[in-house]
């Protein structure tokens, strides 16, 4: 095998590497993106719910049914 050829080889060896990184690295952001996805949607869910609590906060009590134990 010449020195030619070895160099090929180690190039070869080395795109092959590389590749395969580009490969990890690709599926793990696309995990990264679905994840952050789904927290954005958690996100949303819970201020939602909190607006809806704060709400309900300032609500008279004058309106409010009686607590179960009257």
């Amino acid at each position: 095998m010449t020195e030619l050829d070895e160099r090929m080889m180690e190039l070869e060896v080395r795109l092959a590497f590389i590749d395969d990184t580009v490969n990890g690295l690709s599926s793990a952001d696309a995990e990264i993106a679905r994840r952050l996805d789904l927290l954005e949607r958690a996100m949303r869910d819970l201020r939602s719910d909190l607006v809806n609590m704060r709400a309900g906060l300032g609500s008279d009590p004058a309106t409010e049914p009686p607590p179960p134990h009257y």
